[in-house]
């Protein structure tokens, strides 16, 4: 059985989850917390980061981006990076631009700050960061609904992983009650398209101790 050791909340592991989902490959869920260092997981990641991927036949990936190429590569349709070389360009270009800087901008500020420092005992959020994080995911939204506008999907004419790496941020955001919708009806639209795909069930079905998500986290209609 094919296991991915995972945090519910990590965008980088909900963006393999909706992955593996989209493909139908079937995966045993161990949730991990890497700050916890435990010996088993750092044996498997030395790095002490999620996700990591224990394929069926034993191997083991780390690193979002490497799992998410390997199954790519391995497994079944559909695909989702393009076949034309310019637009899987675009594709990846968008991955690294929601796992970089929608990452730094905002995952970090607003998810980090409010649930990850809670779960680590760190402290309470510094309300510096916060403000900075709801003030740039604004501009995100209004960035994917302009790229929205003038495509289907993304990245271009058919859904990639571009839309499930900028699904997988937005759906922590979410879960929290940190996005502010009507910024981007375009992108409200784009993303209530993703989130209605049966891949995303799983991740609408989430719910940690203590942090229970908005009323509207699981509603297609929201």
């Amino acid at each position: 059985m094919r296991r991915l050791f995972h945090l519910p909340l990590s965008p980088f592991c909900r963006k393999v989850r909706l992955v593996l989902g989209e493909k139908r490959l079937d995966v045993e869920l161990v949730e991990e917390r890497p700050w916890d260092r435990r010996i088993d997981f750092l044996r498997l990641n030395p790095a002490a980061a999620v996700p990591v991927y224990v394929s069926a036949e034993g191997a083991v990936i780390s690193d979002s981006n490497a799992i998410c190429e390997y199954l790519e590569e391995t497994g079944p349709e559909p695909r989702l990076l393009p076949s034309d070389p310019i637009d899987r360009a675009e594709a990846r270009r968008l991955v690294a631009w929601f796992d970089d800087k929608f990452h730094r901008e905002v995952t970090v500020n607003l998810v980090y700050e409010r649930v990850n420092k809670r779960l680590k005992k760190e402290g309470y959020p510094e309300s510096a960061f916060v403000k900075a994080g709801a003030k740039n995911v604004k501009h995100h939204l209004e960035y994917i609904g302009w790229l929205i506008e003038g495509r289907k999907w993304l990245a271009g004419d058919h859904l990639s992983l571009a839309d499930f790496a900028a699904a997988a941020h937005l759906s922590c955001l979410d879960y929290c009650g940190d996005c502010p919708w009507d910024i981007s009806p375009p992108a409200k639209d784009w993303y209530a398209r993703v989130k209605s795909r049966p891949c995303f069930r799983p991740l609408l079905a989430d719910h940690m101790p203590g942090f229970p998500p908005k009323p509207h986290y699981a509603d297609l209609d929201f």
